[in-house]
């Protein structure tokens, strides 16, 4: 088995790196995303590690950085919801000017003074003197008041025009601050960038133990084998960074314990996997369901959903969001409603595509059945002289007439594909639409579940365990197939064996079950269906009675050859093997347990069977409701011949596609998804997926970083 089909193969590595290239070598790891950082220091106070000051800095710069951003700071230039005055000055006159204001308004006026370079001409004599100019900034009337008294004194005349240049300074100004603002916020996303993998960085080396000559960081990591050369060109792309002349060393490690699991997905099986890991973390190097699931889950939703047109319309939603996908990514939408439906949208893609199959097979759009072939049926009546046929008067003074099915219809065998469009209008369609989604839900059912136990001989062979698949395997697929596999072969053999002559002396099937399992042959009013069937069911219930005793001592027997092996090569005495073997395992929890899964299994067997019923439920109870919506709602428009008709069947249209999208697509639809996720977890991934292990979180900037910034 490929990669694909089970987890992959994980080696615990050791790194030696230099004090000088560690940073470069991590974040050139955290670029990789392919190794996950163990905690060598785990006694240690997070408070007290080497690079614990480092850290702060980052997380208080990020602080400041969000704080910038939530808060919308900028700079802030006084305007005049404050008033000011403005002037010149001579400038040896500034220094007593200055002391002046600020006793007189103790401190509660702004003054900003700036030298003009080139001499101004006093009005009054015409000499040339050097001035300042000068802008004081108030609040009140009682400050302005004071401000102009004093410069009314001081200053020979105030000068309008300088409200003018005023003006133009200030438009200056802001003009430049929304230049710095806007180069800022441009560069924004790429400080926070950064700053957070900075942080990671830091909080990664923290991790790793230093040796006694504070020169090198000894790191230990688990990552995928298949990427041991990713890794060893990162590290020596880290070195050559940092300008460091000794390279890092990378040094597989052998360990007892159990590596994380690792699955590889893309954008479209990334939402099968989750599927999968919402059940549970698969055990290392136990088969993956997500192959599996990727074709099971959508067909198994589909039968519960089958109907055209619903299936085209889910088909069409899903495909926008495949082929904008691109565009959506960048919108980075905060709704948690549509990032899940986003996330799978392939899914919902396949989903739709096999709910539009599982439609032509039903015959099923928006509850009407298509003519594509016409009707196999002959309208020649069921009693009365051969080759008569219903006249206009028969047909309207019976509302209800009965079909002879033992007439050949005009393909002369069964439908070429789906189910006959005459049954859209007969009275017994929902029994004859029951008898055909049961057995159908029947036989995926069984085969989806003895696919499962199939899958678990591969774990048994990748894990060497022989004793497993001649005491576990065997037996559970021997069982199922004994008892529900036989059920499948009667339920074509009906099929094949009765036509329309014989077809009212066909046996119950459940019955048949029921007795064949209660050894009860004595009914007379449930006929055999071939020679030599006592014989063979008696035969074939022995054989799954007999593999309950083999699936009860497996686990017992595992533990004792295995422990033997270890201990009877060195201790010859059989008390003390017996001795020995009771410090391995407790043998009573042991057999409890598997007593247990025994029992489980099979009465497991009985009712995951009969929750695969419920493909045959929920499809019935689509088609009704579907069914319902169009006589209460559609019909009604369609029915009305006056001259409004047209204004009222747009309004019953939109009324009709409303309740469509609430109800059909979206409440059927969920409650389908729900039932193929329940059937996928425990009927079918209990068979061979224990879910008992820990996922694989590599250190990865792409992860750290993800979704965390606005474009």
């Amino acid at each position: 088995m490929g990669e694909l089909f089970r987890s992959e193969e994980m080696t615990l590595a050791q790194l030696f790196l230099q004090s000088e290239a560690a940073y470069c070598c991590v974040s050139e790891l955290g670029e990789l995303g392919m190794v996950q950082f163990r905690d060598l220091n785990p006694d240690v106070n997070v408070f007290q590690r080497k690079f614990v000051n480092e850290v702060r800095r980052c997380e208080e710069m990020d602080r400041k950085l969000s704080d910038w951003i939530s808060c919308n700071i900028s700079v802030v230039l006084v305007s005049c919801l404050c008033s000011f005055v403005a002037g010149v000055i001579s400038r040896e006159r500034i220094p007593t000017f200055e002391r002046m204001l600020w006793r007189v308004c103790r401190g509660n006026v702004f003054l900003r003074k700036a030298e003009i370079e080139d001499p101004l001409e006093d009005p009054t004599t015409g000499d040339q003197v050097h001035k300042s100019v000068f802008i004081i900034f108030f609040q009140g009337d009682q400050l302005k008041n004071r401000v102009k008294k004093i410069c009314e004194g001081w200053v020979s005349h105030e000068k309008p025009f300088l409200l003018s240049l005023l003006g133009f300074v200030l438009n200056q100004t802001e003009d430049h601050r929304q230049r710095v603002l806007q180069a800022a916020s441009k560069t924004m996303r790429v400080w926070f960038i950064k700053v957070r993998k900075m942080k990671a960085i830091y909080h990664t080396l923290n991790l790793c133990n230093i040796d006694v000559t504070q020169k090198c960081l000894i790191a230990e990591v688990w990552c995928p084998v298949s990427d041991l050369d990713s890794i060893q060109f990162a590290l020596r792309r880290g070195t050559e960074r940092s300008g460091s002349t000794v390279p890092s060393i990378l040094n597989r490690m052998q360990t007892k314990q159990t590596p994380p699991t690792f699955n590889k997905t893309n954008k479209f099986t990334s939402g099968f996997q989750n599927i999968v890991d919402a059940y549970g973390i698969g055990s290392y190097r136990e088969i993956n369901p997500a192959p599996y699931t990727i074709i099971t889950f959508p067909f198994l939703f589909a039968v519960m959903f089958g109907d055209m047109g619903h299936g085209l319309l889910m088909t069409c939603a899903a495909l926008y969001l495949v082929v904008r996908e691109s565009r959506l990514l960048a919108q980075k939408s905060d709704n948690e409603m549509f990032n899940m439906i986003f996330a799978g949208r392939y899914i919902i893609l396949l989903m739709g595509i096999f709910s539009v199959y599982t439609g032509v097979i039903y015959n099923d759009c928006f509850s009407k059945s298509l003519n594509m072939f016409g009707s196999g049926w002959s309208v020649r009546p069921m009693f009365g002289p051969k080759g008569a046929n219903w006249t206009s008067e028969t047909l309207d003074g019976n509302p209800v007439l009965q079909l002879d099915p033992a007439v050949p219809g005009v393909f002369g065998g069964p439908y070429p594909l789906g189910i006959d469009p005459i049954w859209n209008i007969a009275t017994n369609k929902l029994t004859f639409l029951n008898s055909f989604k049961m057995k159908m839900s029947v036989i995926l059912g069984v085969i989806h579940m003895i696919f499962g136990v199939s899958l678990s001989l591969f774990n048994h062979l990748y894990f060497k365990k022989p004793l497993n698949i001649f005491l576990g395997f065997i037996p559970e697929i021997v069982f199922m197939a004994s008892l529900f596999g036989y059920l499948v072969l009667l339920i074509f053999y009906k099929w094949t064996a009765y036509n329309a002559q014989t077809s009212k002396d066909a046996p119950s099937l459940l019955i048949h079950f029921i007795n064949m399992c209660l050894f009860n042959y004595g009914d007379p009013t449930n006929k055999r269906l071939y020679e030599g069937q006592m014989a063979i069911q008696v035969l074939l219930v022995l054989i799954a009675l007999a593999c309950v005793p083999c699936m009860l001592i497996v686990k017992t027997m595992n533990p004792t050859s295995v422990s033997s092996r270890s201990h009877l090569l060195r201790v010859r005495t059989p008390v003390l093997t017996l001795f020995f073997l009771s410090l391995q395992f407790n043998f009573g929890d042991v057999a409890v347990h598997q007593a247990i899964h025994t029992i489980e299994y099979c009465l497991g067997c009985i009712s995951n069977t009969a929750s695969y019923l419920r493909l045959w439920a929920l499809s019935l109870a689509h088609a009704q409701l579907s069914e319902v919506l169009w006589s209460m709602v559609m019909h009604l428009g369609l029915s009305s011949r006056s001259g409004g008709g047209f204004f009222g069947l747009s309004i019953i249209f939109a009324f009709f596609a409303m309740l469509t999208v609430a109800i059909l697509l979206v409440m059927e639809g969920l409650s389908a998804f729900l039932h193929a996720l329940r059937l996928h977890w425990v009927e079918f991934q209990n068979k061979f997926y224990s879910g008992q292990g820990f996922k694989f979180v590599p250190f990865s900037f792409e992860s750290i970083l993800e979704g965390r910034f606005d474009e």
